[in-house]
Formats: structure tokens, sequence, C-alpha cells
């Protein structure tokens, strides 16, 4: 069976993927992009080095448009982020039998409820799957194990999360100051291949 990962890759998105394919799936990994920046190339890049499929799931601008209303709107990127990731699972569940994400217990944001999962799971006839029962300790242990990990800055250049072309968009609109208040400076783990000694 096949089964698309909206992929960022991190280390989350990247598990999910190893565990599907271990499990026999026909694993592609999907970043969703709007047309606005070309946030997709980080993700491409750690799929490569994993040796997986990477795709871009085209999605409409005025969907991110619209996310980004909400955002300004709201003062607060949350809800409008949990939004777009409804819409893009959505848009993935259109073209896959299983859909998956590297959300996990411990995340807010992006983030689908229960009641949420099973809306999507029943209007779209898929199979959802994410990391909800795993923690943080947990993803980080696993992944040290699995990947060849670098920790820096979160960037233009080297993220494929949701935050990059909404960040272009709210700087072309409203400036530099209004995006980094939203989007406050952190750290990230992106993979860049396998350990050594980990077997494909």
């Amino acid at each position: 069976m096949k089964a698309a990962v909206l992929y960022s890759g991190g280390k989350d998105s990247s598990l999910v993927a190893v565990m599907l394919k271990r499990l026999g799936y026909q694993v592609e990994l999907l970043t969703a992009n709007f047309g606005f920046y070309p946030s997709w190339k980080s993700a491409a890049e750690s799929a490569t080095s994993l040796g997986f499929k990477h795709s871009i799931l085209e999605a409409d601008s005025h969907l991110l448009e619209g996310v980004v209303d909400m955002i300004m709107d709201d003062g607060f990127p949350n809800h409008g982020i949990n939004h777009l990731h409804r819409e893009v699972l959505k848009l993935a569940a259109d073209k896959y039998p299983l859909v998956a994400d590297g959300t996990r217990r411990d995340d807010r944001v992006p983030k689908l409820n229960s009641m949420e999962i099973q809306s999507l799971e029943d209007s779209k006839g898929v199979q959802y799957l994410n990391l909800a029962g795993w923690g943080h300790k947990t993803i980080n242990q696993l992944s040290e194990q699995f990947f060849n990990l670098v920790k820096e800055p979160t960037s233009m250049e080297n993220n494929s999360d949701y935050e990059i072309e909404i960040r272009f968009l709210i700087t072309n609109r409203e400036g530099e100051e209004a995006a980094s208040n939203l989007f406050p400076p952190h750290t990230q783990s992106r993979v860049i291949g396998w350990r050594e000694d980990e077997q494909k």
C-alpha cells in the first residue's frame, strides 16, 4: 500500500517514514508548497539523503493567504497553522490511502484532535497515522540511533515547515519585524543522512 508522509526534513517525520517503510508500505514524502517561496528544498535534500522519494504537494496560494489573514487577525500563529495542516492533510488524502505526519504527543502545533482525525478518516476514506503516543525524549533517542542530525538556527534555507512560506508572505505584507514577532528565533534538528552503522 502507498503511504504519504507530510515531510519537513526533521527527525519526527523522518521517523514516521522509516517505520512505515519497514512495515512494508511504499512511502512517498510530501512537502506542501503554496507557490510563494521554494520552502520544499531543504526537505527534498533530507529525503534524498535517506533514499526516499520526495514530491511537492502543490497547494492553492489562496489557502496560505487566508491563513496569513487569520494569523494577523489573531496575533498568534497556532490557529492558522492548525487550519493549514488540516487542509494539507485533506489534499494528501485525495491521492493516498494512508497519510501520516510527525506530530507527537507533546506538540501543540500543528496537531489534530481525535475528532478531527476521525473526520479526516471518515470523509476521505483514509488511514491517518502520527506519533501521538510518543514524547520528545523517545523521539530524540530513536532519532539519534537512526539518523545523522544537524542542529542549527531555523532559517529560510534550512527549514520546510509551514512557517517558512507563512513568514515569507507576512514579511512581504507587513515587514520583517511583524514576521519575527510571530516567529521568534529557534533551533531545529534537520536530518542529513543515516548513521553509518544503521541498516537502511
